[in-house]
C-alpha cells in the first residue's frame, strides 16, 4: 500500500475525539443530555425484553425479533454513549488505539446486525399478511433463530472486515478524529495512506451485506401495500398498516439519518455529528416507545406485569 507523506508519519497509541465544537458549557449541557438520552434507552429496551420475556402470550417471531432488536439498540449506544460523556467533561478527550478499534468493530457489528434483524422483521410482516396461512409453516422458531444468528454473523464479518482496513493504515502527525466517537470515515481521513482498498472493501461490503436489507425490505413491504389495498373492508386495512406502521417508522430513521451521513457530500461536519446522534441514540430510544405505544399485545402485557406488582405491594 502507498504511503502519502512518509515524512509525517507517527506512531499512534491514541486519538483526541474533537467531538462537537462548542464552547465547555455546551460540552456540559451535552453531558446531560446523551445522559438522559441513555438513561431512557437502557429503562425502555430492558423493560421491553422483560415484557417480551415474562409475557408468554408475545412468544411469537414478531417479539422475538424485538426483543433482539432491543437487545442490539441497548449495546450499540453503550459502545459509544460513556465514552462519549466521559470526553465531553475532560480536557484531554483521548480514546487509547485498543479503545478506538473496539469501539469501532462493536458498533459496525451491532448495527449491520441491527439492518439484518429490522429485514428479518419485515420478513415477518410479509409472511403475515401477504401468506398467513402458512406463516406458522414458514416462521418456525428454528428458521427465526437461523435469522438472528445469520445477522450478528454478518455484523461480525463486515466489521471484522472494515476495522482491519482501516487500522492497517499509516496515519500522520494528527491524531484528532473530528467526531465524538472513532467513525471509520473519520479516522481514514486522518492518514497517510492510499486509501484505494478501503474504499473497495467499504463499497463491497455495501452492496453485499448492507443493500440487500434494504432490498428485503423495500420488496417485503411493496408486497404488503399491494395486499393491505386488497383488503375490502376499512377496518381490516387499517388493522394491517398498524401493525407495520412502527416497523417503517424505525426503518425511515434509521436508513434515513445512515444514509445522510455516509451519502452526502461531508460540507458541514458539525451537522454530520448531529445525524449521527439520531442513529446511534433516537432511535435506539425511540424504538421501544414507538413498538410500545401503536402494540395492543404490549401494552397488555404492560398492565399484566404492572398490576401483579400493585396486588403484591
Amino acid at each position: 500500500m502507498g504511503v502519502k507523506g512518509a515524512e509525517n508519519y507517527s506512531d499512534v497509541t491514541d486519538f483526541i475525539l474533537l467531538g462537537f465544537r462548542v464552547g465547555p458549557e455546551y460540552n456540559v449541557f451535552l453531558f446531560f443530555l446523551f445522559l438522559v438520552i441513555y438513561a431512557m434507552i437502557l429503562l425502555g429496551n430492558i423493560s421491553m425484553m422483560t415484557i417480551i420475556v415474562t409475557d408468554s402470550q408475545l412468544n411469537t417471531p414478531m417479539y422475538f425479533f424485538l426483543g433482539n432488536l432491543s437487545f442490539i439498540d441497548i449495546f450499540y449506544s453503550t459502545v459509544i454513549a460513556p465514552k462519549a460523556m466521559a470526553c465531553f467533561l475532560s480536557e484531554k478527550k483521548i480514546i487509547s488505539f485498543a479503545g478506538c478499534v473496539f469501539q469501532d468493530f462493536l458498533f459496525a457489528l451491532f448495527i449491520i446486525a441491527e439492518g439484518f434483524v429490522l429485514a428479518a422483521m419485515a420478513y415477518d410482516r410479509f409472511i403475515a399478511i401477504c401468506n398467513p396461512l402458512l406463516y406458522n409453516v414458514h416462521m418456525t422458531r428454528r428458521f427465526c433463530s437461523h435469522l438472528v444468528a445469520g445477522s450478528y454473523f454478518c455484523g461480525w464479518i463486515s466489521s471484522t472486515l472494515q476495522m482491519s482496513t482501516t487500522f492497517s493504515i499509516s496515519f500522520c502527525a494528527s491524531r484528532v478524529i473530528n467526531h465524538f466517537y472513532c467513525d471509520s470515515y473519520e479516522i481514514e481521513k486522518i492518514s497517510c495512506s492510499d486509501l484505494y482498498v478501503n474504499k473497495v472493501v467499504s463499497r463491497t461490503l455495501a452492496a453485499i451485506i448492507i443493500l440487500p436489507t434494504i432490498i428485503i425490505i423495500i420488496i417485503s413491504y411493496i408486497y404488503i401495500v399491494s395486499t393491505v389495498l386488497k383488503i375490502p373492508s376499512r377496518e381490516g386495512k387499517n388493522k394491517a398498516f398498524s401493525t407495520c406502521s412502527s416497523h417503517l417508522g424505525v426503518i425511515s430513521v434509521l436508513y434515513g439519518t445512515v444514509s445522510f451521513v455516509y451519502l452526502t457530500p461531508p460540507s458541514n461536519p458539525e451537522l454530520r455529528k448531529v445525524a449521527s446522534v439520531f442513529y446511534i441514540l433516537v432511535t435506539p430510544m425511540l424504538n421501544p416507545l414507538i413498538y410500545s405505544l401503536r402494540n395492543k399485545e404490549v401494552k397488555q402485557a404492560l398492565r399484566k406485569i404492572l398490576w401483579k406488582k400493585t396486588a403484591l405491594s
